[in-house]
């Protein structure tokens, strides 16, 4: 009896970006990390390209890709992200591909995905085309390969929707064994009844459909999934192969294929380490011949479906009541808030859909003109969402257009292909999945709207966002100061708008505190600086200056004027406006620059009044990542002076706080509180100078164990962490340094004597690297050039042990010692 095993991780996070800026911004709930993204990627998608093998002792004996062993799909605007935040882990997941396609007959472990996680049977067949057009398109400029299948988001599924994707050449898809109606043997005569959860999830099924296409379905094991979920079983790598195992039968007599599903974050976010048990089960059943592990595609090739089956329609994963969580209340929710409902649901769905059928006919009407067939254009626009330089522009609109465009026709068109992405993206299922109207994802769909209604209100003839809004106070919110969706936009989705000026004032403040080049990059937008002068007093300054602005997005430029009176501290005024000409501006600039030699700043404010009216701003107008960056430099003569202080009356009291402590005399907890807080200063300090002063950091250890202080652990450790890759990227590069490396394990040495627990995920990847990138006759003339023959690899050694690598495996291997 042959038996195959397959692990399907959904990979994803909620677009998290702006939506005019393009970038995601600070999110201090993932401190200590800059946003969730960064954050997860962390805890789950970078370690899972290099799970670890352990021996007996929980020491590492080898590293390997969970990627390749398993199959996966990442959602494209994660990878998007990813491709520039975290490039590396990027580079791992399409290298495990590649892996893959060689272990697996030619077959590549990843699937393609619709594009933003929309729910499927809830959108138009057009907007299906484009979500599997996009999510096709991505995965090929990503892979290099067109996808065998494809994941739907939160499985929902109607016969339409498989539609599509046959239509558009995808083999397969994942279903949950509950998403099957019925079943036969190919061609059989009787259909049974497999309606909650009774099919043999074990084989492959093909799915007729209406058009006379098929696709093969896979319905994936629903107890073994839940469990690994909601059951605790990673916490034991044995015991996840045992439950895996137990969905073989001895009563089957075909080749089965034992297959589960959960999101992948499951794997190391939601459960710590789930990464390890992962690999360590895969290790197991690989390596005691119990199954061979397999993906979907190496399956359908050697086996494909004997049988066929029927779907339930409008079906999903994540709903006991098919698709409602997306559109009623239907009491799916997240939990945890009693008393709350889902009532919003059904008249923000109703709002969206309102204003997608008015934009489309915007976006019909405005573009019949220029386009030969818009639609169509919107289902190649991700060619340019891939690669947005001018050239590639240029040649999208050229191959599309029925005529040349002039610069206002450019504009239009790319202004309302963008309009149809917000309309896309604005439907992400995440937007209904949770409790709260207000909630942070719910938001962030209606912001999407809000970028629609905003690069449409140029082209539609009527004012949508009246009439939006007043379909959005049929929303209520669960939380009575928010009131209603309406007031909800109001509040957060209103003060998030960013137009041309409002770049402009970002640049005109930030101008204070940075020094730009001629030409200055501002997330989305770009700068191009045409005339700029700052003078100073000091600490007052003031700055004036001419730029031009142009979105890299949609091209929509203007040029910008501007004045900045800095009073010093966190105390700003800033006028910004369109450029008027220059004998305004050159008016402007002579009054506020004779107003400012003549130390009269009174008359600048006054001057900035008269020439930039009410567009007036402060600090506040910053973009929330730089606002942060220069707040920092503002605070930091302060947090000096405040650090100094503590400790110096550490240093003062600390012979005084050891006499009491010898007498038996409680130490007061004012003591003990500057003792803490100067103790926590001091391994920062040390941690982020050039250089780690050894046995002063020492000492700090031993006065922290000996006064029981509490150290700053989320804090410290990224500091930490950071600084130790650091010097393992160093080592690496220049392995043959012995002083190096001898620097490097006394760094080693007291970090491990420290009372927190330092992730050594990176740092072990790098010494790992560093055994597996010299051949042979490296190592072998390593040990003959050693003084001593021993003193390299005996450090070598000790610094895998204090990594927890089983290093007499490794060395033995690398060095023959």
């Amino acid at each position: 009896m042959q038996r195959f095993l397959c692990v399907h991780g959904h990979f994803y996070q909620p677009p998290r970006e702006n939506p005019w800026l393009e970038s995601v911004e600070i999110q201090d709930s993932a401190y200590p990390y800059h946003d969730w993204n960064e954050r997860i990627t962390a805890e789950c998608y970078a370690p899972n390209t290099a799970s670890r093998y352990l021996d007996g002792e929980g020491r590492i004996t080898g590293i390997i890709s969970n990627y390749a062993r398993i199959s996966f799909n990442f959602g494209p605007t994660l990878l998007s992200w990813m491709e520039k935040y975290s490039h590396d882990t990027y580079q791992a997941i399409l290298a495990a591909d590649r892996q893959s396609i060689d272990w697996r007959s030619g077959h590549g472990a990843a699937l393609a995905q619709v594009y933003n996680h929309i729910i499927m049977p809830l959108a138009t067949r057009r907007d299906k085309q484009t979500q599997v057009r996009w999510g096709i398109s991505d995965f090929e400029h990503r892979f290099q390969r067109f996808p065998e299948g494809m994941w739907l988001a939160e499985t929902a599924v109607d016969t339409e929707t498989l539609e599509v994707l046959a239509e558009e050449g995808i083999s397969f898809t994942i279903l949950a064994s509950h998403q099957a109606g019925r079943m036969r043997k190919i061609d059989g005569d009787k259909w049974e009844d497999v309606s909650g959860s009774h099919i043999d999830p074990s084989r492959a099924y093909l799915c007729r459909l209406p058009s006379g296409r098929s696709i093969t379905i896979f319905f994936y094991d629903g107890p073994i999934s839940q469990a690994v979920a909601f059951e605790k079983l990673l916490n034991s790598g044995e015991q996840f192969a045992t439950r895996l195992m137990s969905g073989f039968s001895r009563n089957r007599k075909h080749p089965q294929l034992v297959h589960i599903a959960t999101d992948g974050e499951t794997y190391g976010h939601h459960h710590h380490f789930g990464e390890m048990a992962l690999g360590h089960a895969l290790n197991h059943i690989e390596g005691h011949g119990l199954a061979r592990l397999t993906n979907y595609g190496e399956f359908l090739e050697f086996h494909p479906p004997t049988h066929e089956a029927e779907i339930v329609e409008n079906s999903s994963w994540s709903c006991i009541h098919g698709i409602e969580r997306w559109r009623s209340d239907c009491g799916c929710n997240s939990g945890g808030n009693h008393g709350w409902d889902q009532q919003w649901r059904r008249p923000l769905r109703d709002a969206l859909d309102w204003l997608s059928q008015h934009l489309a006919v915007c976006y019909e009407e405005s573009l019949a003109l220029h386009l030969k067939d818009p639609w169509e254009v919107r289902n190649e626009y991700i060619s340019v969402m891939l690669d947005r330089s001018e050239g590639n522009v240029a040649a999208f609109l050229l191959r599309h257009s029925l005529h040349p465009l002039d610069e206002d026709a450019t504009l239009a068109v790319l202004c309302l292909l963008e309009m149809q992405r917000h309309a896309l993206l604005m439907y992400t299922s995440c937007g209904w999945f949770f409790d709260e109207l207000s909630g942070l994802e719910t938001v962030q769909i209606i912001q999407y709207a809000a970028r629609a209604i905003q690069l449409a209100e140029r082209y539609c003839l009527r004012t949508i966002e009246t009439e939006f809004l007043e379909r959005l106070t049929l929303a209520g919110s669960n939380i009575t100061e928010h009131g209603n969706g309406a007031e909800i936009y109001v509040k957060f989705v209103k003060p998030a708008m960013i137009d041309l000026i409002k770049v402009g004032a970002h640049y005109a403040v930030s101008s204070v505190f940075e020094e730009y080049g001629d030409e200055t990059d501002i997330f989305s937008y770009r700068a191009f600086r045409e005339d700029f002068m700052i003078l100073r007093t000091g600490q007052m300054s003031l700055t004036v200056g001419r730029i031009f602005i142009r979105s890299s997005i949609t091209h929509k430029a203007d040029r910008i004027s501007f004045c900045t009176l800095y009073f010093g501290g966190h105390a700003l005024n800033c006028g910004v406006r369109s450029f008027l000409g220059d004998e305004a501006y050159q008016s402007m600039k002579e009054e506020v620059v004779t107003a400012f030699n003549e130390a009269d700043f009174a008359t600048i404010i006054r001057l900035m009044d008269t020439h930039f009216g009410m567009h007036n701003y402060s600090l506040k107008a910053l973009f929330r990542d730089e606002q942060r960056h220069i707040l920092q430099l503002i605070i930091a003569g302060t947090l000096q002076e405040f650090e100094d202080k503590f400790t110096s009356l550490y240093e003062n009291s600390r012979s005084l706080m050891g006499f009491l402590r010898d007498t038996g005399m409680p130490v007061p907890h004012r003591f003990m509180t500057t003792a803490e807080t100067a103790l926590n200063l001091q391994l920062k300090k040390l941690f982020t100078s050039e250089e780690v002063d050894i046995d002063r950091l020492k000492e700090v250890i031993t006065e922290i164990t000996g006064w029981d202080v509490a150290v700053d652990k989320v804090a410290l450790e990224f500091i930490i962490r950071r600084r130790l890759e650091a010097a393992m990227a160093e080592l690496l590069e220049n392995p043959e340094n012995a002083e190096q490396l001898g620097e490097l394990l006394l760094l080693t040495e007291a970090i491990a004597s420290l009372p927190i627990d330092v992730n050594l995920w990176q740092a072990q990847n790098i010494y790992w690297a560093l055994l597996h990138s010299r051949d042979s006759e490296f190592w072998v003339n390593r040990k003959v050039a050693d003084k001593n023959g021993t003193f390299w690899f005996e450090s070598l050694r000790r610094l895998g042990e204090l990594l927890y690598f089983n290093v007499n495996t490794q060395l033995e291997v690398k060095g023959n010692i």
